[in-house]
């Protein structure tokens, strides 16, 4: 039976399995109510400039510095970013909206406005801009469902002067119910 949204209890049958049909509507929808980071993903497999605007990305060990984040199969970037070597994840402000949104946009060059990323000696695309970037090596993908999930072990990173590190200077830009927003020191709750 499925369950619907006004259900709010799934039901259970004798032997404590539970009996519902989930739909990735449904999945998807349960998302929207969890707010996430958003970040932008670039790299140069060796055929030029990709990237991607990511809600998935987070980190999963200090020691050594390793960090995850997930490509849609359906992304028109996922091929080259699996076939990349190493990769720079921006994390981004609320002031780089406009990344995030040409980055999150399907059919355009995302690297068409030179006046906002340049290279590094080492080769990848960099986002100046961004409140900090991270660049790694790719260390293992797994196949998850329609997305592959790829964990990085950063050997770079780029982070605002000391002075504006704080979390009370810093207004991330975070996504939500399909919309972007600003955290800031309003927003606190404690």
């Amino acid at each position: 039976m499925p369950i619907s949204s006004a259900q709010t209890d799934p039901v259970v049958i004798s032997d404590g399995v539970f009996d519902q049909t989930l739909t990735s509507e449904d999945f998807k929808s349960a998302f929207r109510n969890h707010p996430a980071g958003v970040s932008v993903v670039t790299a140069d497999p060796g055929d030029g400039p990709v990237g991607l605007t990511a809600t998935s990305v987070f980190s999963v060990s200090a020691s050594p510095p390793l960090l995850v984040f997930s490509l849609s199969g359906q992304s028109s970037s996922a091929p080259a970013l699996r076939r990349a070597d190493t990769v720079v994840v921006h994390l981004l402000g609320a002031d780089q909206l406009d990344l995030a949104k040409t980055f999150s946009t399907s059919g355009i060059d995302r690297f068409a406005d030179t006046s906002t990323w340049t290279r590094l000696v080492t080769g990848e695309p960099v986002l100046p801009a961004a409140n900090a970037w991270l660049r790694g090596r790719i260390v293992n993908q797994m196949e998850a469902g329609d997305s592959t999930v790829v964990a990085v072990q950063v050997v770079q990173v780029s982070i605002p002067e000391a002075d504006q590190r704080d979390a009370g200077n810093s207004h991330p830009l975070v996504y939500h119910n399909r919309t972007w927003h600003r955290l800031s020191a309003a927003s606190a709750i404690s």
